[in-house]
């Protein structure tokens, strides 16, 4: 089950493409790398359950991810087996439970809108962060980055202790980076709680939801959360940091967290 699949296998994940650029110096054609993406579909129980799109890359911890962020399984107790296939864009799940009753099947883009509706889990943890150590640890996000420097297009989010980043993912669908953490943290063992969650996407209230499944109290980004997100983050406890870049940020809930004391 813990097999990797595809993680940054260049074919697989980006490609290699003609295009004409244009300059101070003109017009120049060059080639230039752009992600590809794929249609996974999941079975669970020999049922297609959901068809993501997404990167080839950390197919396993997207499926296990996806599926404990969805409710459908609380841990990998839940799962009896589970193969994925890039030649076929399939992942087959057998659950412990044969009986277990699925959604009807759906087709997901990048948006990773839920099959369920979630209800929010209020975030318990008096982790507190700095805004250097938020600032720092976003930097190194950056240096992390394996595809967005080749192709763009991409979306890349961590898990970190507020000193170094523990997980790292990249997928073309921001959603998919979160399920990809949640499943790489639930096959190594890797506890979410207490962490500092960070991402280079806009940070919706979905978003904030996963993190806030995860017990994740400080979320950050490099982009502006939704109206939504920052009223959930301030209802569930945790500290919403946007426009994390450079020298500064943004707090808009819990500034404590971030050792802002001001009213």
């Amino acid at each position: 089950m813990q097999e990797e699949i595809g993680i940054l296998d260049i074919q697989g994940v980006a490609a290699d493409i003609v295009c004409d650029r244009f300059s101070d110096e003109g017009w120049v054609r060059t080639k230039v790398y752009v992600p590809r993406e794929m249609e996974l579909t999941i079975c669970v129980n020999e049922k297609a359950m959901v068809t993501i799109l997404c990167t080839a890359a950390k197919l396993n911890y997207l499926v296990i991810g996806y599926l404990y962020a969805e409710g459908i399984i609380s841990g990998l107790g839940d799962v009896a087996s589970m193969r994925v296939s890039l030649e076929e864009s399939l992942a087959d799940v057998r659950l412990s439970n044969l009986d277990y009753e699925l959604p009807t099947w759906r087709k997901l883009g990048c948006s990773g809108s839920s099959v369920f509706k979630t209800q929010g889990q209020k975030v318990d943890s008096d982790l507190i962060s700095t805004p250097m150590e938020v600032l720092s640890l976003m930097k190194q996000l950056e240096e992390q980055m394996e595809l967005y420097p080749l192709s763009g297009g991409v979306h890349t989010s961590a898990l970190s202790d507020t000193k170094n980043l523990l997980v790292v993912a990249e997928d073309i669908g921001r959603h998919n980076t979160l399920n990809k953490i949640q499943g790489e943290c639930l096959l190594r063992g890797i506890s979410p709680r207490d962490r500092l969650m960070l991402s280079t996407g806009r940070i919706s209230s979905e978003m904030l939801l996963k993190a806030a499944k995860m017990q994740a109290p400080i979320v950050v980004s490099r982009h502006a959360p939704t109206k939504s997100a920052i009223l959930l983050a301030s209802d569930l406890g945790i500290a919403l940091v946007g426009h994390a870049r450079g020298s500064r940020l943004v707090v808009y809930s819990h500034p404590e967290r971030l050792s802002c004391l001001s009213n």
